[in-house]
This record gives C-alpha cells, structure tokens and sequence, in this order.
C-alpha cells in the first residue's frame, strides 16, 4: 500500500466518525481525531463526541487525542501536531494503520501539510528593539530573514510582523527543536452531502443534542467552576448555551443564533477545504448518501489503488 495514512474529513454533522470507525475496523486501524475542542474532557454533547460511533459490531475501536485535556485550558494547534506525531508512532509501533478523522481544517492540515510548528515565547529585548520602526521596515528585516514569504498576513501590522521576526529568530536559534513529522502519504476523503442536506442534518442534530442534555453539560462545565467567559472562549454550542444559562438570550434566541452559526461554520470548513485542495492536498468527495458499507467500500478501494 503507497499510504501510511488516510485521512476521513468534512463539515459538521456529515459522519466522519463513523466513517472513520467503519474503515478502521475493515483495516486493522486506529482512529485519531483532529477536532479542536473533542480534547477537553466533560465537553461531550457540545463538541460532538459521538462515543456510540466508534463501536463496530460490538467491538470498540481504538482512538487518541479525545479526552485527553482539562476544560478551561487553551489546547492549540502546536500541541496536537506535537500529540499527533506521537500517536502515529505508537500505532505503527503496534502494526496498525491510523486514521486522521476531523473537521478542523487548520489541525489536519498541520499534519498533511507538514507545517513547521514551534512553541516561541515572546522575546521581549527584540520587541523593544523593533519598537518605532515601520511597517515597510519590519517587512525588510522579516524578508531577510525569510526571502520567500508565503503568508501575506506575516505583515499586514505591525504587530504581526514583529511576531514573525520574532518567531524566525527563534528558529535560527534553536534549529533543533524542529518538530519532526514522519513521512506522511496520505489518502485524503472527504464526505460530499448538498448544501441544503447539510443544513438540515445540523439543525436535526442541533434538537438531539439538546434533547440529550447538552444544557445541562453546560450548567456542569459552570458548577465545576469554569466561568461563563471561559466556556464562551469555545464558541458555538458552548458560547450560545452559556449566554442562555446566564440570562442574556431566551432559549428561542439562543436556538436561532446557535443554529445560524453553526450552519456558518460548516460553511467556513468548507471553505477551507476547497482552499486545501488549492494549495495542492488531493481529496476523493465520496457521496454522503451512499450507505455506510458503500462508502467503506470505497475508501478501501481508494485505499488499494
């Protein structure tokens, strides 16, 4: 097989874990999520953590980096690079294959892309140093520190420019804290549903959530002593089902708000992932609308190739 890896991804509410679950069982696979928020424990119902998804036949199928944080911490996507290459070792260590399964673009692409992520601290005598100087100044010192300069917004201020001296300083300075990325040969799938399906199956798991408790989840996360400013840090579910908790939205508006913005950030993943295969990630669209056993068929097919 030419892939070491396959990767299950797409918006909201489209079955990418169980998907991923399906053909990991088929393979002899682990899957690894690649959700930004599934990290943090007691935040279940909010983030989607489909646990009944990763039971196949009665059997469960292993998975990492769900769970593995506290609520209230700032979980990034330097760790999960950091937290993926781990994994992946450890289940190739084992003779399995491992399955990236996600819908946050910026975390798989971290993987699939090879981003070079390092933990810079802020350098606060280069801050001073640079302090006063123009835009068009900071650009010319970061240009010849970084002649190819691929990300635009690295100087769109001032103080994003003097981020990324920073940050390239750092690098030149400690070249061995370079993260080490296996060697990544992704099969990439992507799961395909038209728009206004989309919307209706987030609006429909919307309702199953909260007739599952999301609520009181919330009502848990601010008893155990998070504040409403932390949760709100989360978005979406968390933000909306909080400012209802504490008074500011009736349930109707907390619905409406909650509803419209999830279905904004469906379409934002799929912005993004139209934007991956720009930047040159191949991904197979597979049919949401096939059976699961369909669909799996596929994906191994693919795999095979």
């Amino acid at each position: 097989m030419k892939y070491n890896l396959l990767t299950i991804l797409g918006p909201t509410a489209t079955g990418k874990t169980g998907l991923a679950a399906h053909v990991a069982a088929k393979i002899n696979g682990e899957v690894i999520s690649a959700d930004s928020r599934q990290v943090y424990r007691g935040m279940d119902l909010g983030t989607g953590k489909d646990y009944g998804d990763y039971f196949v036949d009665g059997v469960e199928v292993p998975s990492h980096l769900v769970d593995i944080e506290a609520a209230g911490v700032h979980y990034n996507v330097y760790r999960f690079q950091t937290d993926f290459i781990n994994v992946f070792g450890e289940i190739q260590g084992r003779n399995k294959f491992p399955v990236l399964c996600g819908g946050s673009g910026l975390y798989l692409e971290a993987v699939l892309k090879n981003y070079r992520l390092i933990e810079v601290p802020p350098n606060k005598e280069l801050r001073k140093e640079l302090e006063g100087k123009s835009l068009e100044e900071l650009t010319e010192i970061l240009k010849a520190m970084k002649p190819e300069l691929h990300n635009d917004t690295d100087v769109e201020t001032d103080r994003r420019a003097i981020r990324a001296i920073e940050i390239e300083k750092y690098y030149a300075e400690h070249p061995q804290e370079d993260s080490e990325m296996p060697n990544i040969q992704s099969l990439n799938i992507g799961i395909d549903f038209d728009r206004n399906i989309r919307r209706e199956r987030i609006t429909k798991r919307l309702k199953q959530r909260l007739d599952e408790g999301m609520l009181d989840e919330v009502q848990r996360l601010l008893d155990s002593g998070l504040t409403p400013e932390q949760l709100i840090y989360y978005g979406l579910e968390y933000k909306f089902l909080t400012l209802h908790l504490i008074g500011e939205l009736s349930f109707d508006e907390m619905f409406s708000k909650l509803e419209i913005a999830i279905h904004q950030f469906a379409k934002r993943q799929m912005t993004w992932f139209r934007g991956m295969e720009k930047r040159g990630t191949k991904i197979h669209w597979v049919n949401g609308h096939l059976p699961m056993e369909e669909k799996v068929e596929e994906v191994i097919r693919l795999l095979k190739s």
